[in-house]
C-alpha cells in the first residue's frame, strides 16, 4: 500500500497540472503577434497532453488507493504552478511555460524518488515518462526561444 506522502506528493502534481493546464488554455486562446498560427496550434497540442497526464495521474491515485483532490479551489490552494492571467507576447509565453514546465518536472522528480523508496515501479515509470517528455518539450522552447 502506498504511503500517504506518496500519496499528498500525487495530489500535489495533479495540483500543479490542472493550474498549468489552464494556463495553456488561456495561452492558446490569447496568443497575439506574427507567431500566432504556429503557437497557437502547440498550445493546444500542451494543454490536451495536460489534460491526459491529469487524468492519468487521479487514475494513479485511486489505483493506489488514495483519493484525488477534484475541486478547483483544492488545486489553486495547493499548487506550487501559479495561474497567469492576461498574457499574450510569445516569449512571454514561452518563458513562462518554460518556468511552470520546470515546476512539473521537480514535483515529478520528488514523486519519482518516493515511488523508488516504496519499490512502486508503476508510479516511477509513470514519472521517468512525464519527465522526459516535458524535458524535451523545455529543451524545443529553449531551442525555439534563441
Amino acid at each position: 500500500m502506498a504511503s500517504d506522502k506518496l500519496i499528498t506528493e500525487l495530489n500535489q502534481l495533479l495540483s500543479d497540472f490542472h493550474i498549468y493546464y489552464q494556463n495553456t488554455r488561456g495561452f492558446h486562446w490569447n496568443i497575439k503577434g506574427k507567431r500566432f498560427f504556429e503557437l497557437h496550434m502547440k498550445f493546444e497540442e500542451l494543454y490536451n497532453t495536460a489534460l491526459e497526464n491529469i487524468d492519468e495521474i487521479a487514475e494513479r491515485i485511486l489505483t493506489i488507493k488514495g483519493q484525488p483532490l477534484h475541486s478547483f479551489q483544492s488545486y489553486l490552494d495547493t499548487s506550487n504552478v501559479k495561474a497567469k492571467t492576461n498574457m499574450s507576447h510569445d516569449e512571454e509565453i514561452v518563458s513562462s511555460l518554460l518556468e511552470q514546465l520546470g515546476q512539473l518536472v521537480k514535483q515529478e522528480n520528488v514523486v519519482k524518488e518516493l515511488a523508488t523508496s516504496e519499490d512502486d515501479t508503476e508510479t516511477e515509470d509513470m514519472m521517468i515518462a512525464l519527465i522526459n517528455s516535458q524535458e524535451k518539450t523545455m529543451w524545443m522552447f529553449r531551442s525555439w526561444m534563441g
